[in-house]
């Protein structure tokens, strides 16, 4: 039996999988920085620098394990830019018999080697599982068999209860599954929140390298001090940090925005969690411990709030993605045709709400959940912007987007692209919503409590136009019926000057 191939993805740095338990002499490891993987979206720069420095750090660790280990960067003669090109001539060249390769979370990738599987012959090729995932996608497709809707909350339930977390045998800790209501608080004044944990990374070279090959990308960095972790010790840090000094307040403010304090009390976990730095269970036992041990500082809502989006939220949205693709890319349930903003990419904007998320987003390639679903999500649905551009602009802008939990989030979530396979309601507001859960409006140069003339926040507008544009979809949902009632309650004068002040700003966007 001659040697085996076993390539290593970018967001498969997981140091605890089984592969690496054995040193094998007959086992070759391979990742490479491939072009295929930087060019199918426009990328920020700081996610780029991310997995090619994650992936380095990751090479030499397993070198520094004695493994035989090859890092194909972009400068390396073997590296063909695609998969498909690449793995052929590194089994020839290095006399291997076997391609082995941990399951892609991506659909684009796994067909990619699964064409390579074809051509190589399949008793050549193995796939394994990613050891990270806490439900394999057949179990998630039997949960909802039969069931009319892919509703979340059952699904959460479920697997509180595999995983035995926050729970008293059958039943939930404090008698309720979930403490979403009690975690929707606007940031007060005078609240001390910690300076986030950072990293100081110098990846000039490999700025240089993506410089040299004229990789298209957008966003800023400090190449020279790159701050987000590069592998599972650090990001092993950052979850003692949220743990100890964020936590305690993280669900009552999950929702919170403010101009002068970017990250507030959230993890910025994904990323590590994404690229497989840190397991789930990991993340969710190390919670509920905090919990369980102090329970005065850290409350069942702050916990639970943060449990569902890991236990709950990311396991769902896999499930959503591998039982609805290739489909689910193509979904436009409104028929959405607008272009995205050119200011989507630079931040210039009048509304101080857009341009403080934009801006935020393009320096740090991070935004919290609210900002990307009620801001730039919000008014990207109410403009009818085409879910195609959205989606690029969201896997493209957030260093931690990969397709399977980007799609689903922007596309289901944000767009409602999906007509409600992943939300029950479009998650739409006016401005109102901003003004209440933020610090935005106090500086904007629109009026937040108007709805028409040339200062009127274009939310609200924009909020009652999309409403009535899709009426004949919307109308019949339950957790709709209430807008409209209180839309056919304005005047018919009124009704026309607000569907008149949408109409001028969704025809000149760019200018707003």
């Amino acid at each position: 039996m001659g040697k085996t191939l076993r390539l290593v993805l970018g967001d498969q740095l997981n140091k605890i999988h089984s592969w690496y338990t054995l040193k094998e002499e007959e086992v070759i490891y391979v990742l490479i920085e491939l072009r295929s993987e930087t060019d199918y979206v426009r990328h920020h720069l700081q996610k780029i620098l991310f997995f090619f420095g994650a992936m380095e750090q990751f090479a030499q660790w397993l070198k520094s394990e004695g493994h035989q280990v090859v890092h194909l960067n972009l400068d390396h003669p073997l590296n063909k830019k695609t998969l498909e090109e690449t793995i052929p001539l590194l089994l020839t060249t290095w006399n291997c018999t076997r391609l082995e390769y941990q399951c892609p979370d991506e659909y684009r990738l796994k067909q990619e080697l699964n064409r390579l599987a074809q051509s190589l012959g399949k008793d050549q090729v193995k796939c394994w599982d990613t050891e990270h995932f806490l439900i394999e996608t057949k179990e998630f497709s039997q949960f909802f068999t039969g069931r009319k809707t892919y509703l979340m909350e059952p699904f959460y339930r479920y697997m509180r209860k595999k995983y035995q977390v926050l729970m008293n045998g059958s039943q939930p800790e404090g008698d309720r599954w979930n403490f979403d209501a009690e975690n929707r608080k606007a940031l007060p004044d005078g609240i001390s929140v910690p300076e986030p944990l950072v990293f100081d990374h110098d990846l000039r070279e490999i700025m240089e390298r993506i410089n040299r090959h004229q990789i298209k990308h957008f966003g800023k960095t400090d190449a020279q001090h790159f701050k987000w972790p590069l592998c599972r010790e650090e990001a092993v840090k950052m979850l003692d940090f949220f743990v100890l000094h964020l936590l305690p307040k993280f669900g009552v403010y999950e929702d919170a925005m403010h101009s002068s304090e970017l990250t507030l009390f959230h993890s910025r976990l994904s990323l590590a969690l994404n690229s497989k730095m840190l397991q789930p269970l990991e993340v969710i036992k190390a919670v509920e411990k905090a919990y369980h041990s102090n329970p005065e500082d850290i409350t069942l809502p702050q916990a639970e709030g943060f449990i569902r989006q890991i236990l709950g939220w990311r396991e769902y949205m896999r499930g959503i993605y591998w039982e609805q693709m290739p489909g689910f890319a193509q979904m436009n349930f409104f028929n959405h045709k607008a272009r995205l903003p050119n200011w989507y990419w630079t931040g210039n904007t009048k509304m101080n709400c857009l341009q403080n998320t934009i801006h935020q987003s393009l320096e740090k390639a991070w935004a919290h959940h609210i900002q990307r679903l009620m801001v730039t999500g919000n008014f990207a649905l109410l403009l009818g912007v085409h879910p195609d551009e959205v989606d690029q602009w969201y896997l493209g802008i957030y260093i931690d987007a990969i397709e399977w939990v980007e799609i689903t989030n922007t596309r289901g979530m944000s767009q409602y692209a999906d007509g409600g396979i992943v939300g029950t309601k479009p998650y739409v507001s006016s401005g109102n919503y901003i003004h209440k859960m933020s610090n935005y409006c106090k500086d904007c140069a629109y009026d937040v409590k108007k709805r028409t003339g040339k200062d009127a926040c274009p939310f609200n507008s924009l909020y009652w136009d999309f409403h009535q544009r899709h009426r004949t979809l919307l109308e019949k949902n339950p957790r709709i019926g209430m807008g409209y009632r209180s839309w056919d309650r304005f005047t018919a004068e009124e009704q026309k000057s607000i569907l008149a002040q949408a109409a001028e700003y969704r025809s000149d966007a760019e200018s707003l």
